[in-house]
């Protein structure tokens, strides 16, 4: 409490008040002091004086042995104090108040010796004759021009000493009274300035605690009150350019929050000071539990790391590519120095390019396989054609069987651009689908008799489970069957004789929350908004299809190595999931190697309630 701006004025200031008190208390009471003395002193001269001339034609001062105690006794009475009657030689001979023929030889006293000197001598010290201090003053006695005696009058100094004590208590109590009035002024006055201080720091601690409208209304027209009006002008200033910044952080988050690219600061120490969501998903990690942390305890990969090192030390932008795992996110990491935070303060940048590798690998693949797909029936009309030419022409036969499979040849590559096109019209939304209310036994049945005979012919079962309580899914019919007979088609031409193949329909709904009731699998679809839908599973007990190749089945041209001794131009998946995704469905599958696949085709359900 005692180092509030109140008693750090107040305290001072009572300090110097009593300081100055006691010092006038002890000086008044010296001057005081000091002129008491100095008017006894004058008084007992006028008194000495007064008796030498009473006495001086007194016979007894020449006397040996002479008598003058009566004289002094006397003027002692008349003057209220001792007085003294000395000899030219120093012999006592009159004593007012003690027996004189047992005091010294006074002619050695210094008010006697003054006295003999000047004619008047005076000295305060401790009488042993009375046994306490002693104002003297001494007068010579004279006759007819020469020093018959002296005369001596003195008063103890107690009554002195009485007097200056009251004085000096009635000084202190006057004083003291002062000092009171003047401390509780000075608390007062203290107050009276603190207070407007202290409002000021509330209004302070209130802006600090984030109450940016805090405001103090100016009372006074002082320094206080000026600086009162330049804190709000000052507060109101702050709290604009705050907005602004508040306004321009929401943007950057925002922006930071939203980015696909990560974006990692690192302060002087090295530290992350900021990581954006994107960045803790493709470095495996939570933005709360980064921050604050060593960059290498929050990147791990080694490239990273070191690509950030190496900016620090040179203090230069780098790049460099990274892939993230064996099936990881391949990222593009850019570090770029923040000059002026610090030697180890970087920027990092990390740009998942997973798709765009992923698009380019599957550029890469589809010209890979269009060229292998193309490749073999051009070379078969090549061979054909020179066959002919060297002579097969003449032999009809022969010419005729070449032609036949020219023919084939032909009608292959026909089927083939006939269904790029048709995927490429697909896939920039120019054909429309027709969508009605379509029965599922009307999108699985025909596919199904139509490819049975095929099915019974490589010797497989097919069974059909169609629940009849199923509720009719919104569909164009013609390209539904379409995608079902793709699908059953591949189910007969990977499935070894005396397999089995299933097609089944059932319903299920997908809740606010994400879930699947019933769950009619072990691995979730694709998302799907919620709802209520039917799937169509088209189920084999084939060669089935490898972990690496089942994420890229559904891709232009792509094709499984067991699947290339099928034939088959690549795109059927393709244009199946195109199809589906047409009627706002999904399209999955799963599979285990050597033990068969299932395709699942989800399409809304039409349910009347």
């Amino acid at each position: 409490m005692l180092h509030g701006i109140r008693w750090r004025i107040a305290i001072p200031y009572v300090i110097l008040i009593l300081v100055a008190t006691a010092a006038m208390v002890v000086y008044l009471s010296d001057v005081v002091r000091d002129a008491y003395a100095d008017d006894l002193e004058t008084k007992l001269d006028a008194e000495a004086r007064l008796v030498a001339d009473a006495l001086a034609a007194s016979p007894d001062w020449e006397e040996p042995g002479g008598d003058l105690d009566g004289e002094a006794q006397r003027f002692a009475e008349l003057l209220d104090a001792r007085v003294t009657l000395i000899g030219a030689d120093g012999t006592v001979l009159g004593e007012s108040d003690e027996d004189r023929t047992q005091m010294d030889n006074h002619l050695n006293r210094p008010e006697v010796v003054q006295a003999l000197e000047e004619g008047q001598g005076s000295s305060t010290r401790f009488s042993r004759t009375v046994g306490y201090d002693m104002l003297y003053v001494a007068s010579l006695v004279t006759m007819d021009g020469r020093v018959s005696g002296i005369a001596r009058v003195a008063l103890p100094l107690r009554q002195l000493e009485a007097n200056v004590t009251r004085l000096r208590r009635a000084i202190l109590s006057v004083a003291a009274l002062t000092a009171l009035g003047a401390g509780v002024l000075a608390l007062l006055i203290a107050e009276r300035i603190a207070r407007p201080v202290r409002q000021l720091t509330d209004v302070v601690e209130r802006m600090a605690s984030g109450d940016l409208s805090a405001r103090l209304l100016p009372v006074t027209h002082d320094e206080v009150g000026v600086l009162t009006r330049s804190f709000n002008q000052m507060s109101d200033r702050l709290r604009g350019t705050i907005g602004k910044l508040v306004e321009e952080r929401s943007r950057l988050t925002a922006v930071l929050d939203n980015m696909a690219d990560g974006v990692v600061i690192t302060d002087g120490d090295g530290r992350v000071r900021l990581i954006n969501p994107a960045a803790a998903r493709l470095l495996g990690t939570d933005e709360q539990i980064a921050l604050g942390r060593p960059f290498s305890l929050v990147a791990h990969d080694h490239r990273i790391i070191d690509l950030w090192q190496r900016c620090c030390a040179g203090r230069e932008e780098e790049f460099e590519p990274v892939e993230v795992g064996r099936q990881g996110p391949f990222l593009q990491a850019i570090a770029t120095p923040l000059q002026a935070a610090g030697p180890q303060a970087c920027m990092v940048i990390l740009q998942d390019l997973t798709r765009v590798r992923r698009l380019e690998t599957v550029r890469r693949d589809f010209i890979s396989n269009i060229s292998h797909e193309l490749r073999t029936p051009l070379a078969s009309l090549k061979a054909l054609v020179d066959t002919l030419r060297d002579g097969a022409l003449d032999d009809p036969p022969a010419a005729q069987r070449f032609l036949d499979r020219m023919d084939t040849e032909v009608d292959a590559l026909t089927q083939m651009v006939r269904e790029l096109l048709e995927l490429a019209r697909i896939e920039s939304g120019q054909v429309p689908f027709r969508l009605a209310p379509v029965p599922v036994a009307d999108v699985v049945q025909p596919p199904v008799e139509r490819l049975r005979a095929q099915a019974e012919r490589a010797g497989l079962q097919f069974v059909l489970d169609l629940p009849v309580d199923l509720p009719p899914v919104l569909a164009d019919a013609e390209r539904a069957q379409q995608v079902v007979t793709n699908l059953v088609h591949n189910a007969i031409k990977f499935t070894p004789a005396e397999g089995q193949i299933r097609v089944s329909g059932r319903m299920f709904q997908v809740s606010s929350d994400g879930r699947i009731q019933p769950e009619i699998l072990s691995l979730e679809p694709e998302t799907l908004p919620p709802g209520e839908w039917v799937v169509i599973a088209v189920q084999d007990t084939g060669v089935g299809i490898s972990a690496d190749d089942l994420p890229r089945i559904f891709e232009r041209f792509y094709k499984a190595d067991r699947a290339r001794s099928g034939g088959g131009t690549g795109l059927g998946l393709a244009i199946a999931k195109h199809i589906v995704q047409g009627h706002g469905g999904a399209i999955w599958a799963t599979s285990i190697e050597g033990r068969g696949s299932t395709f699942y085709v989800a399409l809304p359900a039409l349910t009347y309630r």
